[in-house]
């Protein structure tokens, strides 16, 4: 049981979660009243991408409380060891508000992507994780995430003001495969 904000959020709280993908009108519930509005632009394009197929966003609604998680999932990038369109995806953006961490609410998230990929014939989940986020790095692994590979974690968008923004983050690139039977591998 977590104490938060003059409300006590159990394990049988999130049992009432429902994860389903991003529809238009939840866009502007990722900025979080405002803590992540320099990713507008962002949203926006991720949006444009999933109409056409390419990514695919979810998030976490818990009645009464709205959003409280999000991940989105890319299909295809100019990066195959990440996403190349058939066999492997690649996991970003996963953001949980922190009332509702360590509840269980992020291994759900990721099982129902697992689910949805092996459906759509996908073999295997790559991600990018901070090497000074150890609780996510514990999280992935504890969810069967192997690490593969340094990345040098530097990436650009456009934030909410048109400014250029630049993000240097050293991550380690992890890798799950999703399904043991070689006929999808």
């Amino acid at each position: 049981m977590v104490e938060s904000d003059s409300i006590t959020i159990t394990t049988n709280l999130l049992d009432h979660v429902n994860i389903r993908q991003l529809r238009k009108e939840d866009l502007p519930a990722l900025e979080w009243e405002g803590e992540f509005r320099h990713f507008h632009n962002l949203y926006a394009e991720t949006y444009a991408r999933m109409i056409k197929g390419l990514t695919v966003m979810w998030v976490a609604e818990l009645p009464q409380h709205g959003i409280i998680g999000q991940v989105f999932i890319q299909f295809v990038c100019d990066r195959p060891e990440l996403a190349d369109g058939w066999q492997r995806a690649y996991l970003f953006s996963f953001r949980i508000r922190p009332q509702y961490r360590s509840l269980g609410l992020g291994s759900r998230m990721v099982k129902v992507i697992e689910d949805f990929l092996l459906e759509k014939r996908y073999s295997r989940l790559t991600l990018n994780v901070g090497k000074d986020n150890p609780d996510a790095i514990r999280l992935y692994k504890r969810l069967g995430f192997h690490v593969v590979g340094e990345e040098p974690g530097v990436w650009s968008y456009i934030d909410d003001k048109g400014i250029w923004q630049t993000v240097r983050e050293p991550s380690w690139r992890m890798e799950k495969l999703l399904c043991k039977d070689t006929r999808f591998i």
